[in-house]
């Protein structure tokens, strides 16, 4: 595997943690992280500035991040994973 596939893994897995905490903590709960994170994927996939010739998938690299972090604010739900594997998995799938 690409090291920079598994320093994203890292990074994606703070950031769930993190927002886990804010949620713990009373800073924002899931649907104000979820709100947040719809907006940041909407501007990321209507970006007009963005150049022509970036293929789809491409684009859709861009937005795993995103669309990792929004499945992983719903994984307080009971019979849910934390691994990054599974999350990854739903995101794949399409299953946001």
């Amino acid at each position: 595997m690409n090291t920079a596939n598994l320093q994203m893994e890292g990074v994606l897995m703070a950031m769930a943690t993190l927002c886990h905490l804010l949620r713990r903590k009373g800073v924002a709960d899931m649907a104000e992280i979820e709100a947040a994170l719809a907006e940041a994927e909407k501007v990321l996939a209507e970006d007009s500035r963005r150049p022509e010739q970036l293929s789809h998938a491409n684009v859709e690299a861009a937005l795993f991040p995103i669309r990792f972090l929004r499945e992983a604010n719903k994984r307080d739900l009971p019979g849910t994973s934390k691994a990054y594997t599974d999350i990854a998995t739903m995101v794949g799938r399409g299953r946001r």
